[in-house]
């Protein structure tokens, strides 16, 4: 049965939350769980006025105490009433679906099992707490899998548009490999395009990643990512909404969606956006919640780079530009964790010359297939496992002239241990297995 009790409202308890506020306890019990679960499948019952009910109510339990009487709609519209009277009264259809909510509140909760979901309410130990400290945190998480991944030190969102390029894919890839390799947790979407490739990546290295969802689980977008959300839980992420499980996704939904991909992040990295893509709701997110932004900027004549370039343009003094891994593996505190150099800013030039000094670290050894190569080809070599891809890229990492880099890259090729593809490179042979974090 729907454990909500019939004792009547609850004494408000003395701790505060910022949506659900005084009468939200430190955990929910497990009636005002259910009820809570079921007040977030009512259509239109945002989680402001939401907490209004709830402090007037007492609780979770408390507001669907006051959908039981035959006086049921009014008294729970006079219940949001907020006190500053600034807020309008809840509209009589959300009353009404709460009254529905509560005659149907066992099926939801058997849809909630059916579906192998939790709710985690910020009272609990396991909401994630960077969300906590966003405007409005969401009043419960429909969770299928662990959270641990997002109490991780480094949590990062990559994030582009649905329609990537080939070379957004591989970009996206690339970054999501090295970020899960330097231990961070990789948060997206589960979108199709740019938010799959990453939670792809993140599998297949066996780390962990977390998909914030814009709908509720039984009515997953796009269906055709099932397997990959199944992945992703098997791997120790999750998949998560705020959504309750029947709710469809819709052209609201996305965006409010978003906040929690940015929120529960430290850092939102953007690989391919268009002008009007939703990644840059994202992006927005991030710079207003206080998180670093970087965007991989793109050709000019690239449709898929529009709104990428567009917004180093526009906000060029908070988003950061991605100019290659190990530039951002070191812009967001993880050249150590990934086994790179740390980067220093270039020296200012002496007077006596014009000269840049760069920080005298060496790569620490790939693999044991590389003894006995030349210095360059082990340098090079390494450098191009632990993510350089491009010549620039090597260059900076290795501090070899160009001519030493393209040599060496030449020579490794006809070794096959790297290959070339389009101009970028990546291990190939016996150099494709080798642990990045080996020394």
């Amino acid at each position: 049965m729907l454990g909500i009790g019939t004792g009547g409202v609850v004494t408000p308890a003395a701790d505060h939350h910022p949506i659900l506020g005084p009468a939200m306890p430190r955990a929910l019990s497990e009636p005002d769980r259910q009820a809570l679960a079921v007040l977030l499948a009512v259509d239109g019952l945002g989680p402001m006025t939401l907490g209004r009910l709830v402090e007037v109510a007492g609780s979770p339990s408390g507001v669907l105490e006051l959908a039981r009487h035959s006086t049921a709609i009014d008294r729970l519209r006079e219940a949001s009433r907020s006190s500053s009277g600034q807020e309008p009264v809840m509209p009589e259809g959300v009353a009404i679906g709460i009254v529905d909510a509560l005659a149907s509140g066992e099926r939801t909760l058997r849809e909630i099992e059916r579906l192998g979901l939790r709710l985690v309410a910020p009272g609990d130990a396991e909401y994630p707490r960077r969300l906590l400290a966003i405007d409005v945190p969401p009043p419960g998480l429909f969770v299928r899998g662990a959270l641990t991944g997002l109490a991780s030190p480094h949590v990062v969102a990559v994030v582009g548009t649905r329609q990537p390029s080939p070379m957004g894919r591989r970009v996206a890839s690339r970054i999501a490999t090295a970020l899960v390799r330097a231990g961070a947790t990789v948060v997206s979407g589960l979108a199709v395009g740019i938010d799959g490739a990453a939670h792809a990546a993140v599998v297949a290295e066996h780390g962990t990643t977390v998909a914030f969802i814009g709908g509720g689980h039984a009515r997953l977008y796009p269906s055709a990512h099932d397997r990959l959300a199944d992945a992703i839980v098997d791997g120790g992420g999750a998949v998560v909404s705020e959504y309750a499980p029947s709710v469809a996704p819709s052209r609201g939904t996305f965006p409010q969606r978003n906040r929690l991909i940015s929120g529960a992040s430290d850092a939102v990295v953007v690989v391919e956006a268009g002008a009007r893509s939703g990644a840059l709701v994202t992006a927005s997110w991030a710079l207003e919640q206080g998180r670093e932004c970087f965007v991989v900027p793109g050709p000019i004549d690239a449709p898929t780079s529009a709104g990428c370039n567009g917004f180093l343009r526009d906000w060029h003094d908070l988003a950061k530009i991605v100019s290659g891994v190990p530039q951002l593996l070191d812009d967001l505190g993880l050249a150590a964790e990934a086994g790179l150099p740390v980067l220093r800013a270039p020296e200012r030039p002496v007077a006596s010359g014009t000269t840049v000094v760069r920080s005298d670290v060496r790569l620490p050894s790939a693999s044991s297939v590389l003894r006995g190569s030349e210095p360059a080809e082990r340098a090079v070599a390494e450098a191009v496992v632990h993510g350089a891809v491009t010549a620039d890229e090597l260059v900076a990492v290795t501090r070899l002239s160009i001519g030493a880099v393209l040599g060496a890259l030449t020579r490794l090729e006809s070794r096959g241990l790297v290959r070339a593809i389009h101009g970028r490179y990546e291990p190939a042979g016996p150099l494709a297995g080798v642990d990045p974090m080996a020394a």
